[in-house]
C-alpha cells in the first residue's frame, strides 16, 4: 500500500460557525496542515521544497460533508497520494471522528518553479518518496457536480478587497478563504433577496453545504479587489447547486470557481426539507436552467 499519513486535531471553539458546527473552511485547513505533514514524514518539509525552488500549489479541491464536527471533537484525517502525472498529483483525504467517516476529500497539486513560477515535472525521486513504490489506494469518488452554467441574468455581484489577514506565507489568498469569500457572498445574497440567515433560524430553517469543488485558476494578493458573481441551477425538492465565479477587478482575471451543493434542512430534526416556495420565488431571477429542473 501507498504511504498513509495520520493526522489528529483537536477542534477549537472559534473554528466553529453560528450553528455550532465546524466552519466549512476550516476543513480545508486541517487538509493542507496534514498535507504538510505527510510531506515532512517523507523527507520533504517546506524548508526543502523552498531549497529546491519547488512549491506545490492547489488546482483543485472537492470536498464532500457527511457528517457536522463540533466544538470540542477529535478530528483524524488519513490522507496519502493517489497518482502522479507529469506536473499534478492527486491526494486524497478521509475524515473521521471515532469510527464515523465525517467527510471525504481531494486536492489536485500542481508542482511549481517558483523562481520561474511555472508548473515543472515532478521529479522521480519524490514520487519514489511518497508513493513507496507501491499501488494507490482506489476510493469510490462522488459523481461530478453539474457543469458550470452560463451567470443567470440577475447574476447577484459582491466586490471585496483582499485583506492582510486572507494571506498566506507564499504570499497570496490562502485556498481555505475563497470558501469564506464564497460564503459571505452568499449571505449577502440572502439578505439581498429578504431571506437572510437570522431571518431562516426564526422560520426553523438552515441552509448547509454538503459538497464544495473548488478550481484554483490564478493567485489573488493583498489588495486585490475581487468581484464576486453568483447564481443557482439545478435546484431540487431540499437541495440546489449555487455557482460563484471570482475576477480581480483590475484585469478582469478569473481567480477561482466554486460549485456549491447545498441542501435545506429543518433545525428541530436536523433531516432535509423541502425548500420552501417563498424563497424559490424569491431566487427565479438568480437560476439558470430548464423549468425541470427548477421545480423537480
Amino acid at each position: 500500500m501507498p504511504r498513509i499519513h495520520t493526522a489528529v486535531f483537536k477542534v477549537r471553539h472559534y473554528e466553529c460557525d453560528p450553528f455550532g458546527h465546524v466552519n466549512h473552511a476550516n476543513y480545508l485547513r486541517y487538509m493542507q496542515e496534514a498535507a504538510f505533514g505527510a510531506s515532512a514524514d517523507v523527507g520533504y518539509t517546506p524548508q526543502r521544497y523552498a531549497a529546491l525552488n519547488l512549491s506545490w500549489l492547489a488546482y483543485e479541491t472537492d470536498i464532500t460533508y457527511l457528517q457536522p464536527l463540533h466544538y470540542g471533537d477529535t478530528l483524524t484525517i488519513q490522507t496519502w497520494v493517489q497518482d502522479f502525472r507529469r506536473v499534478r498529483s492527486l491526494r486524497h483525504y478521509a475524515l473521521y471522528r471515532d469510527d464515523d467517516l465525517i467527510a471525504q476529500a481531494s486536492t489536485d497539486w500542481v508542482l511549481i518553479d517558483i523562481v520561474k513560477k511555472m508548473p515543472v515535472t515532478i521529479p522521480p525521486e519524490i514520487v519514489t518518496a511518497y508513493s513507496d513504490g507501491e499501488a494507490p489506494i482506489m476510493i469510490e469518488h462522488e459523481p461530478p457536480l453539474p457543469e458550470v452554467p452560463p451567470p443567470a441574468e440577475g447574476v447577484f455581484t459582491l466586490r471585496r478587497r483582499v485583506e492582510w489577514r486572507d494571506i498566506d506565507p507564499v504570499g497570496h489568498v490562502n485556498n481555505a478563504v475563497y470558501l469564506n469569500y464564497a460564503a459571505d457572498c452568499g449571505m449577502q445574497f440572502g439578505r439581498a433577496i429578504g431571506w437572510s440567515f437570522p431571518h431562516l433560524r426564526e422560520l426553523g430553517y438552515a441552509r448547509v453545504a454538503r459538497r464544495h469543488f473548488v478550481e484554483y485558476k490564478a493567485s489573488a494578493v493583498c489588495d486585490d479587489e475581487i468581484e464576486i458573481s453568483t447564481w443557482l441551477s439545478h435546484m431540487r425538492r431540499a437541495s440546489a447547486v449555487r455557482h460563484y465565479a471570482m475576477r480581480r477587478v483590475s484585469d478582469n482575471k478569473l481567480i477561482a470557481r466554486v460549485r456549491t451543493m447545498g441542501a435545506w434542512v429543518d433545525l428541530q430534526t436536523g433531516r432535509p426539507t423541502r425548500i420552501p416556495q417563498g424563497f424559490i420565488e424569491a431566487v427565479a431571477f438568480n437560476m439558470v436552467g430548464t423549468e425541470d429542473e427548477k421545480t423537480s
